[in-house]
């Protein structure tokens, strides 16, 4: 069974979840909880079908069983990383499993975690992850998602790199350390940025970053 479904939303996020699981429940299931968070969502029940999928669209975030069936997908988990295209993988495992969870680490997941999924810590998972790959600007190589930001073009360089810092989740003592600058004059710029993108605090400010 294939559940591919896109569902617009009212944050008009176009992040894609993609869920790889034997079990149609736990597809189901997992893409009812991210279609509520606002996500798109798209599942596949076995290894071969989801390397056809990220042919046609590569997602956001990827959650897969350690085991499709008979197939043990931490070597897909590797091919996929090796894609370099910057989404965090999730590993799901049937049992407490420490060897497996060292090996997913190992690979490049970026948590696993055991049935029965503990749902709010694997949103606030998958959300942590994918403000750690924003990357804010218009054009960017490497591993990060671009994104861009409505009222970006009108921010000051500075005001720039302090916003990434921002999204990156570093307090105004770190963020000043890295640039050079006081805490202070931190907090001013964090004002003015969300003043000029709209934003009423600095979760909002995050949450304005990653639905743009």
């Amino acid at each position: 069974m294939t559940n591919n479904i896109y569902y617009p939303n009212a944050l008009n996020r176009d992040l894609l979840v993609k869920i790889v699981d034997a079990d149609p429940a736990t597809c189901e299931a997992l893409g009812v909880l991210f279609r509520l968070e606002g996500f798109q969502t798209s599942a596949a029940t076995s290894i071969a079908e989801f390397l056809g999928s990220i042919e046609r669209k590569i997602p956001d975030v990827v959650i897969i069983n350690m085991r499709v069936g008979e197939e043990d997908s931490l070597p897909t988990v590797a091919r996929f990383k090796n894609m370099r295209t910057g989404a965090p993988i999730f590993m799901l495992t049937e049992s407490q499993n420490i060897g497996g969870a060292v090996d997913a680490m190992k690979v490049g997941a970026a948590d696993v975690i055991t049935k029965p999924i503990d749902t709010e810590h694997l949103v606030r998972s998958v959300r942590q992850a994918l403000q750690r790959h924003v990357h804010i600007g218009a054009v960017q190589s490497g591993s990060h998602r671009p994104v861009e930001v409505r009222g970006f073009s009108q921010l000051t360089p500075r005001e720039r790199e302090v916003l990434q810092l921002i999204t990156n989740g570093q307090s105004n003592k770190e963020a000043g350390r890295e640039l050079g600058i006081s805490p202070r004059t931190i907090e001013v710029h964090r004002a003015r940025v969300m003043e000029k993108l709209g934003a009423r605090n600095t979760a909002d400010l995050v949450r304005i970053v990653l639905t743009s």
